[in-house]
């Protein structure tokens, strides 16, 4: 079995935070969220993966996962000019799949639960396409699978009065089948092919669609509350280390801090991780906070936020809810009210 990685897209929802960079790597718990789509991917066996690219900041791509060695995968990058839909995305790599069953994860969904046991399913099956579902709260912002008597019966995307709360997540099984439905379909409305669109010709052509359904941890992170709840989710199941040095700091609960980490008259209180070369002084952290790597903080108060690597924050700042991207600086004096940030790349503010 083959993996296919979408990497594609604009991220409009993310925005400051894409302005210079694809969503799917903004870090979630440090590590960009790709990288536990990549991971899932090779630990359901998938060793050579495709993942397409396209948009803004593709180059950032290529630079941070390169051929896939250190990840102990193989990567070939297909091109998408333009953002036309899942299932263009999919038939873009027909070649590369050939006559294999494949894999295909949206990189921008996380879910917890190891998928290898779905892919064994899938590889002794006789089924065209087996699909992940997730009970959501909110079905009208997801493709919906209706059901009756345990079978799929159709599939839809993001119906205005859902006939289940059962989303279609951002993983499917799939196999060469689904090339020549992608070459039959026509564009929605949004002018892109639709993977829903294909799955239900798939059904209504009498092809086998099989199903399981996540009861664990499942999250499409398309916008920033939705990449905080993933960072809290993340940070409540890693396991607790210390590589930095600290003094007159109190470090209670679930706490990670990386190497060259220096904590001073600080309190951490899980779960909260911290990454290498930091410079923590006079600062309250925690819960569900992640503080990237090479990032100073004084005197500030912040929970339930993402720090990304090479910030500086300095004043009475009380942080909350918030996502402050790369290399921002933060200076503020004199006021102790809550702030929610939601900050790109290089911001700098001085008040």
């Amino acid at each position: 079995m083959k993996g296919i990685l979408l990497h594609g897209g604009h991220g409009t929802r993310l925005r400051p935070l894409t302005h210079t960079g694809p969503k799917q790597l903004l870090p979630i718990a440090n590590k960009p969220m790709s990288q536990y789509c990549l991971e899932s991917i090779r630990d359901a066996g998938a060793t050579e993966i495709a993942i397409i690219i396209g948009g803004i900041g593709s180059n950032k791509v290529k630079e941070y996962y390169a051929d896939g060695k250190k990840f102990g995968v193989k990567i070939t990058y297909v091109e998408q000019e333009y953002p036309k839909g899942i299932a263009h995305a999919i038939r873009l790599c027909k070649d590369f799949i050939g006559s294999e069953k494949f894999l295909v994860f949206l990189g921008d969904n996380i879910i917890q639960k190891s998928i290898l046991d779905y892919a064994k399913d899938f590889e002794k099956s006789d089924a065209e396409a087996s699909i992940l579902l997730c009970e959501v709260d909110e079905p009208s912002r997801f493709g919906i699978a209706d059901m009756r008597d345990g079978k799929i019966t159709k599939i839809m995307e993001k119906p205005q009065k859902p006939p289940t709360n059962l989303a279609v997540t951002g993983i499917y099984f799939l196999t060469p089948k689904i090339f020549e439905i992608i070459d039959r379909l026509k564009p929605s409305w949004r002018n892109e092919l639709e993977i829903t669109d294909a799955l239900q010709m798939l059904l209504e052509e009498g092809n086998k669609i099989t199903y399981h359904t996540i009861t664990d941890y499942w999250k499409d992170t398309g916008t920033p509350d939705d990449i905080i709840h993933a960072n809290k989710a993340i940070l409540q199941s890693m396991k607790p280390y210390f590589h930095g040095k600290k003094d007159d700091a109190h470090v209670t609960g679930n706490v990670m801090v990386g190497m060259n980490t220096q904590i001073h008259n600080s309190k951490i209180g899980g779960p909260v991780i911290i990454g290498n070369n930091c410079v923590i002084d006079g600062v309250n952290i925690g819960p569900n906070t992640s503080i990237g790597d090479n990032t100073k903080l004084s005197y500030c108060n912040i929970s339930d936020s993402i720090i990304m690597s090479n910030c500086i924050l300095s004043g009475n700042l009380k942080i909350r809810k918030s996502i402050i991207a790369a290399n921002s600086n933060i200076i503020l004096e004199d006021d102790s009210d809550e702030k929610v940030f939601l900050l790109g790349e290089g911001t700098r503010i001085t008040l």
